[in-house]
């Protein structure tokens, strides 16, 4: 009876032992990664492709001649199989494929091969590369390159700074940071934010749901749509389209163009330069509109509308609420 008695008192910590060893033995599982480094020569402009599944791409600028990776492969969570032969196959042959100055990496046809595995990327090229690069939920960055630079994410973040060509940013659910870009610009995303600045060869901006705030230096058409975010441009030089659901609209620059902004529910504050020239129509069904700028008023004067030129006319700028006020300085 004594020795039953003991048994039974010996049994949780026998117990214990094997839960702890069976979950070091997971987490061992669990922990596996990899690394590779790879450093390729290459004798003028790049062309570049990148792609991982749920893994961060990072691409920065360095020397010329030569592009270099490194990688880091992430094991997820799994219980026994060959995930360790896996990674160590990775390490050893990485997806990294060279045909003179076109560099594609993360590809990969056999997809059994990157079973519960993702890669980063961290990868230095000559300034004179053309980018693509896309992430299925990673965050995806990259600066100081000529370009064009084309990057996509899943529901990651994007980044791209200082690109010299036309630059695009998509992302299904992240937000969208694009800086010091001498081409034209292009974002989108679902319901994450937008902000873009200094972009010298116009604009194109939407988001599901998100905010957008755009400050350009140079001239350049600027679009921008959101769903339920608010709207705000600065330093426009040329035409601006904008609209938004249900958010404030702010704007402010030279209308050497057309600008025509659109709110559901809230409000439109505009202002321009005291010099400014242009044809103003303004519109709101509910709240009321203000102004301090001298005009010459068309047609009837309502506090609902107000149709004028200012400094004898130039480009039209209409704006329109539904419910909210309009403020014109």
């Amino acid at each position: 009876m004594r020795l039953r008695f003991h048994a039974f008192r010996a049994l949780p910590a026998f117990l214990a032992i094997a839960s702890f060893a069976a979950f070091g033995a997971l987490r061992a599982h669990a922990d596996t990664q990899g690394h590779f480094d790879r450093t390729l020569s290459v004798s003028g402009p790049v062309d570049m492709e990148v792609q991982t599944g749920s893994g961060d791409i990072v691409v920065r600028p360095g020397s010329s001649g030569q592009v270099q990776v490194h990688g880091t492969i992430h094991a997820g969570w799994h219980v026994g199989g060959d995930i360790e032969q896996r990674v160590h196959d990775l390490e050893t042959n990485p997806p990294i494929e060279q045909n003179g100055n076109t560099i594609r990496i993360g590809h990969v046809e056999d997809h059994e091969r990157m079973r519960n595995i993702s890669i980063s990327y961290e990868i230095v090229v000559p300034a004179e590369t053309r980018l693509r690069a896309s992430s299925g939920s990673g965050n995806v960055r990259a600066e100081g390159i000529n370009g064009p630079a084309d990057a996509n994410s899943g529901s990651g973040n994007i980044t791209l700074a200082n690109i010299a060509a036309e630059t695009h940013g998509r992302s299904g659910s992240g937000d969208i940071s694009l800086s010091s870009i001498r081409g034209a610009a292009k974002a989108s995303t679902g319901s994450g934010s937008i902000r873009a600045t200094g972009i010298a060869g116009g604009f194109t901006g939407s988001s599901g749901s998100g905010d957008v705030r755009v400050e350009q230096t140079a001239a350049g058409d600027t679009e921008i749509s959101t769903g339920s975010g608010s709207v705000e441009a600065h330093g426009v030089k040329g035409a601006l389209r904008a609209s938004t659901g249900s958010g404030n609209i702010v704007a402010q620059g030279q209308p050497t163009g057309e600008w025509k902004l659109r709110t559901g529910s809230r409000n439109v504050d505009v202002e321009f330069p005291a010099d400014a020239a242009y044809e103003l129509y303004a519109h709101s069904s509910s709240g009321s509109i203000h102004t301090n700028q001298e005009m010459t008023v068309q047609g009837t004067i309502s506090s609902r509308e107000l149709h004028g030129k200012v400094h004898g006319g130039g480009p039209l700028v209409d704006l329109s609420t539904s419910s909210g006020s309009i403020n014109i300085r």
